[in-house]
């Protein structure tokens, strides 16, 4: 959802304050079994079910190319690091909307900054598109600063588009009040 932010605003602020379940599609299913692998991978996940076999779900690899994303993981910088956090909740409020979403992945730095990943398993898109899905990283790190009391400039934040085995991170991600001009323009 915070992807279309930059595009259409007062379409996602509606959907935030009005939830509106929406029919998951292709493309959703795939990341939601990339994620679920890259939980694995850390070791993350929750107990497992021993009603399901191993190797019973392999026709949904399959059918995802998730086999592909695995080998490109697997050779990715991602894949030698260790995250201090997967899958973690967050909100924030931006002006008077409180908004919530899901950090894939949260590294911490020698140094004590943090990074704060994506993973994506589209293609990488290009100029404007990419300024515009990055609202959702500025949202993100906005979101962890202050959960953590920490300040902006400490957190920063990426894509990790798995297709592409492309990392993006934008460096113009903005402070709170340009983030309350886009989600609430006046």
């Amino acid at each position: 959802m915070f992807v279309d932010l930059g595009d259409d605003p007062a379409a996602v602020l509606a959907q935030l304050r009005r939830p509106v379940p929406r029919q998951p599609g292709i493309s959703a299913r795939k990341g939601t079994a990339f994620h679920s692998w890259v939980e694995e991978y850390y070791g993350t996940t929750g107990m497992l079910d021993l009603d399901e076999a191993p190797g019973s779900d392999s026709h949904i690899d399959e059918a995802y190319g998730l086999d592909d994303m695995v080998a490109t993981f697997s050779n990715s910088e991602w894949a030698h690091r260790s995250p201090a956090f997967v899958e973690v909740p967050v909100e924030t409020r931006i002006g008077d909307v409180v908004v919530r979403g899901r950090i894939d992945a949260v590294f911490r730095g020698a140094d004590g900054t943090w990074e704060l990943v994506d993973w994506k398993t589209g293609k990488r898109p290009a100029g404007r598109q990419l300024k515009t899905r990055a609202v959702q990283l500025a949202v993100y790190r906005l979101a962890w600063a202050r959960l953590k009391g920490v300040p902006l400039e400490q957190v920063s934040a990426a894509f990790y588009y798995v297709a592409d085995d492309s990392v993006v991170r934008p460096h113009d991600l903005g402070t709170a009040e340009e983030l309350e001009n886009i989600v609430l323009p006046r």
